[in-house]
């Protein structure tokens, strides 16, 4: 879940409560982890709606249902009622839906404070329903970028990022040079596809890497890599390394330069 997504969950929310009529409404949309996103209180609403939607979204996404089952549940049996009383940060209030992306729950919304139980839901619903056009506006949005060859010449002379992952980009492309060997790497979230441009590399990948440390968030280095798969790589050579998986630029006969592209 972005930001842009978030809010256009928001949007169609809002529309809804608009073609409803709704007196008011507060909707909160929070990630697959269940931290907020991003919040709306539309004129009118009492402020306590806040806390309420947000636990509304919050519920939907860490049990994976929308929040009327398990109201009904509370209400049509004392069964559950008291674990459930005792669960932390848990609303089982009707208005909470999860938001579903290709069949994967990648956030969920949740609203209060429109007329009724019902409409708190069909605003959820509403705004839910606007995550199947996410892929169609990313698509739609996407600029072409072109580097000419004297840019990517420039970029390759000091080792650069030619495009970076603003504006929503689940990529990056990196104009990567080396003169001397590196750190053992882990990107626990990014995917390095490597095509070496110039230059030899002794390449190490997979084991486990030794004295590791965090440098940043998804980002591990370590001193080497104990055991794993050794490979010499040259110009016009390809290797992708899945994210997770150690690797090392060992010895390098440089300049080393390579482009990175890098998944996520």
């Amino acid at each position: 879940m972005t930001l842009d997504g978030a809010k256009r969950v928001i949007a169609a929310a809002e529309a809804q409560a608009k073609q409803l009529n709704a007196p008011g409404a507060v909707i909160a949309v929070v990630d697959d982890g269940g931290n907020l996103m991003a919040l709306e209180r539309l004129d009118g609403t009492f402020s306590a709606g806040a806390n309420v939607s947000i636990g509304k979204a919050r519920t939907a996404v860490r049990f994976k249902k929308p929040t009327r089952f398990f109201e009904e549940l509370i209400n049509s049996s004392g069964k559950g009622r008291t674990v459930m009383a005792a669960l932390d940060d848990f609303t089982p209030l009707i208005g909470g839906i999860p938001i579903m992306l290709d069949d994967q729950i990648i956030g969920g919304v949740g609203v209060s404070g429109a007329a009724s139980a019902q409409q708190d839901e069909e605003l959820a619903i509403a705004g839910a329903a606007a995550a199947k056009d996410f892929g169609k506006a990313a698509m739609a949005s996407a600029p072409i970028t072109y580097f000419d060859r004297d840019q990517v010449k420039a970029a390759f002379a000091k080792g650069t990022i030619l495009l970076d992952g603003s504006d929503n980009r689940n990529y990056m492309i990196h104009a990567s040079r080396r003169e001397t060997p590196g750190m053992a790497e882990i990107h626990t979230k990014d995917t390095d596809i490597i095509y070496v441009r110039g230059g030899k590399a002794t390449f190490v990948t997979g084991g486990n890497a030794v004295e590791t440390k965090n440098i940043a968030a998804d980002e591990i280095r370590g001193s080497s890599i104990q055991g794993g798969d050794t490979r010499e790589i040259a110009e016009g050579d390809v290797i992708v390394v899945p994210n997770g998986v150690p690797h090392w630029f060992k010895q390098i006969s440089g300049p080393f330069t390579y482009y990175v592209v890098k998944v996520r």
